[in-house]
């Protein structure tokens, strides 16, 4: 009963309040801004939606993970860009009006593109019976509740009361890190025997993605000659992913603890390629 509680309600609970943290710091601005730049919006979702997943199932193919990690690697590789993103572009002196519209504009579409790839990657690596009992209507009618719903109501409440919500985001966003970091501890304390089995061969390809994705993501900017700034973002918007989101799609949704291990490994490992690759990019992009 208790593991139901944990995986049907805490978990999504604690989603919908990152996604909602994400909503107070969103307006409808951030939406137009990035239609006014139909160019990065292209290759920004050339880079993450496309790319990304494509460079992620040939990179598993290669090294051979197969089964349950296969498709763990998977459910991650189709999330969203993650909120830290952010942060992280802040640092790199990257776009970060790019940054904050691309990642609000990736959480919407994402209820869309999630759900075809997590069960195709599921009837690839697991079989086909693993796809019966996970419909993508009822996959995106859930990915709606925990993604779509929380930050429209933070973006409401951000309209509604404006200085308000500008004062208590700040500390928002910090209790959802510390809700992230708790995710992450329950995953792997839940699985420590099967992490520690497969750590290193899971580790090592979880940074070899992530750096491959923030070089192939500002390579690909850069060559739709988009500026230094603008290739820097891309590069951290393509490689920084909603690792809560494929920890709670794993354990809450498809009910397999299991497939959580690649996205709590990845949420932990992202963050020191992103480090190096912001601080890198900050000593050869003006300010």
């Amino acid at each position: 009963m208790e593991g139901d509680i944990v995986t049907s309600i805490l978990l999504p609970g604690i989603l919908a309040f990152i996604m909602f943290s994400l909503g107070l710091g969103l307006t409808v601005e951030d939406f137009a801004r990035i239609v006014r730049q139909p160019r990065a919006l292209l290759v920004g979702v050339l880079c993450h939606f496309v790319l990304l997943p494509l460079i992620c199932f040939l990179l598993l193919k290669a090294v051979g993970i197969t089964g349950v990690f296969a498709i763990g690697f998977m459910i991650l590789a189709a999330c969203p860009t993650g909120t830290t993103s952010n942060l992280l572009t802040y640092i790199a002196r990257g776009d970060v009006a790019l940054a904050v519209s691309f990642t609000a504009v990736a959480s919407v579409a994402t209820i869309f593109t999630l759900p075809p790839i997590v069960i195709w990657s599921m009837q690839h690596f697991g079989g086909n019976a693993q796809t019966v009992s996970v419909p993508v209507g009822l996959m995106m009618g859930q990915i709606f509740l925990m993604l779509g719903v929380p930050v429209g109501l933070g973006m409401l409440v951000r309209g509604r009361w404006p200085e308000g919500t500008l004062r208590w985001e700040p500390w928002a966003t910090r209790v959802a890190a510390v809700l992230f970091i708790l995710i992450v501890l329950g995953a792997v304390a839940k699985n420590w025997a099967l992490l520690r089995d497969n750590f290193g061969s899971l580790a090592g390809f979880a940074i070899g993605l992530n750096l491959l994705m923030l070089a192939v993501g500002f390579l690909v900017a850069w060559l739709a000659r988009l500026s230094r700034r603008q290739s820097v973002t891309l590069g951290i918007e393509t490689a920084v992913q909603n690792a809560t989101l494929a920890i709670v799609i794993a354990s809450s949704v498809l009910q397999d603890d299991a497939l959580a291990i690649p996205g709590g490994l990845y949420g932990v490992l992202m963050y020191a390629g992103g480090l190096i690759f912001a601080f890198g990019m900050r000593r050869f992009t003006k300010a």
